[in-house]
């Protein structure tokens, strides 16, 4: 752990905070003057992404998993609990820690969240709708999702975390708020993690063939790890404290998106093609309008500006 004294600022506390989302977090409370501090035991997360943030004096870290009682001496305004395995690749190798994560840690911090009178946001997902019935998939939609197949260890984990912060706000009164992400990227993804994007890029970038799961005419929809911060840091602020979907509603297919990043990475990859895994989603897009409407948000990065940005950061990790 790394302790420094705090100032009059607001406290947050970030877990996940070397993750891939979480240390953009970090970076976003620390620019708008907060005392943070990151919580993460490092089973996906890594120091290099919040290593530049060891040298302030509103910054510290503790190195604690969430499944264990949490403890954070002083005064907590907000809790923002990101902690979790995100990608296919890890939530399939460590299934039970995934749960783990999603029940006994969501409770060991909605309880300090509780003591601390601290207001509590939970990082949520669109894989809370499984393989979805309705699109695009809007807050209300309650989902059709396998609990017993690969991938309900993540989805039910997920599922769980929004029952046991809702039943806390409406049994104890806690001060809650509840984000739902879609597919997120830009720099600090880890390489090879499974998704689609970090996996064509790394494959192009290296010059090899570009692997579709299926026939490619499943969707997904990205947005920038820019637009998605900004629509976490307004719902944190704001009064509201059902579920909203933040991401970017410019659906693509899966094949028309490794077109895409050929043609940016001016690679001449083949596409080859392999089995769809169990109870992968077919559609994936996000009806945004509570975010617009409540929040007054909606995403500025497009795609290809995006894609820009996070192709230089893996060109230059890869060439490292």
């Amino acid at each position: 752990m790394v302790n420094k004294s705090s100032s009059t600022r607001k406290r947050v506390l970030i877990t996940g905070a070397a993750g891939f989302i979480g240390s953009h977090l970090c970076d976003r409370f620390i620019k708008e003057n907060y005392y943070v501090i990151g919580m993460d035991n490092l089973l996906t997360g890594s120091l290099d992404n919040i290593k530049h943030l060891f040298p302030l004096e509103n910054f510290e870290f503790y190195f604690h998993d969430v499944t264990k009682f949490v403890h954070v001496p002083g005064q907590l305004d907000y809790i923002l609990h990101f902690a979790s395995p995100a990608s296919p690749i890890d939530y399939l190798k460590v299934p039970i820690q995934t749960l783990k994560v999603g029940s006994l840690g969501s409770h060991n911090l909605l309880g300090l969240a509780k003591e601390k009178k601290a207001r509590f946001l939970i990082a949520s997902t669109s894989e809370i709708y499984g393989d979805p019935d309705v699109h695009p998939q809007n807050e209300e939609y309650w989902g059709n999702v396998n609990p017993i197949g690969p991938r309900g260890v993540y989805d039910e984990a997920k599922r769980f975390m929004e029952a046991i912060t809702m039943a806390y706000h409406t049994y104890h009164g806690l001060d809650i708020r509840i984000v739902r992400i879609f597919n997120t990227f830009g720099p600090r993804m880890r390489l090879n993690d499974g998704r689609a994007l970090p996996e064509f890029l790394c494959q192009a970038i290296r010059g090899e063939d570009i692997t579709i799961f299926g026939d490619g005419s499943q969707t997904r929809s990205f947005c920038y790890i820019d637009d998605q911060v900004e629509g976490i840091y307004r719902l944190l602020l704001s009064d509201y404290v059902y579920p909203i979907n933040i991401g970017n509603p410019d659906e693509i297919t899966i094949k028309e998106f490794a077109e895409e990043i050929i043609k940016l990475t001016g690679s001449n990859q083949e596409i080859i093609y392999k089995d769809l895994p169990v109870d992968d989603p077919k559609q994936r897009q996000p009806d945004i309008t509570k975010a617009k409407e409540i929040l007054g948000w909606e995403p500025k990065v497009s795609r290809a500006e995006g894609l820009k940005i996070t192709y230089e950061h893996f060109k230059k990790k890869l060439n490292a």
